[in-house]
């Protein structure tokens, strides 16, 4: 057959669209069809801080930007934490983000106002594990439940500052998974009495009702003076 100028044309475009495949099934901050149909949502659409405000209800503050395709807390800009205007009960919540070196932040999830204590919530500590200055305390580790629990350090495989690492959380009752890179490295049950007596050493535990044992809470994001990027967050209610 002889080759024309429209089939060269077509078989490169063919071959274009095939070695492109992997790359675009793997779209930043956009969900697959099977995602959408186990019902995942994104909390993040990759270009604005639309589903976001503040603790107190105003908008996401300018020290929060979107750059190439992910949301990020500028180092020192004061931007404050952020949250999700809706709360969530059982879930599982995914994201990837990528710290500066000596960095500390972190995802808090059942956040909520205490009847004593103030605004508060569990949070999974993101940390360059080596030179932040809150490295000292394994309970103040990623992947962690702050102040609270330590995960398991055998198993956890974290990226280094500037790379990416992808985060689990599932919450289903009162059982709670930490999940960092394909792997769990923390799991507890909320109100047990391990859980109780983790809380009751740490800076929570003086709160009303006990910490940690709420129904449901915002997501937040936290900005702890160091930048921080996330990207593809995304929640499933289970």
């Amino acid at each position: 057959m002889k080759l024309t100028s429209k089939h060269i044309l077509i078989s490169s475009a063919f071959i274009w669209v095939m070695a492109s495949a992997p790359v675009l099934a793997q779209q930043a901050n956009a969900l697959t069809r099977q995602e959408k149909k186990e019902g995942w949502v994104l909390l993040f659409d990759g270009v604005s801080t639309a589903g976001w405000t503040t603790p107190g209800g105003k908008p996401v503050p300018a020290g929060w930007v979107t750059e190439n395709g992910t949301l990020t807390a500028k180092k020192g800009a004061k931007g404050g934490d952020i949250i999700t205007p809706g709360e969530y009960a059982d879930f599982e919540l995914k994201f990837d983000y990528n710290i500066e070196p000596e960095g500390n932040s972190g995802v808090k999830y059942f956040y909520t106002k205490y009847e004593t204590g103030g605004n508060l919530g569990m949070e999974y500590q993101l940390l360059d594990d080596k030179l932040a200055e809150d490295n000292k305390k394994e309970n103040h580790l990623t992947g962690s439940f702050y102040d609270a629990i330590p995960p398991d350090a055998s198993r956890k495989k974290v990226n280094e500052p500037g790379q990416w690492n992808t985060v689990r959380i599932v919450a289903k009752g009162r059982q709670v998974e930490h999940w960092l890179n394909g792997i769990k490295i923390l799991e507890f049950t909320r109100g047990s009495v391990p859980f109780t007596e983790a809380v009751a050493l740490s800076k929570f535990n003086k709160t009303v009702p006990a910490f940690g044992t709420v129904e449901k809470g915002h997501i937040l994001l936290q900005e702890h003076g160091s930048e921080i990027s996330f990207r593809n967050i995304k929640i499933k209610a289970l």
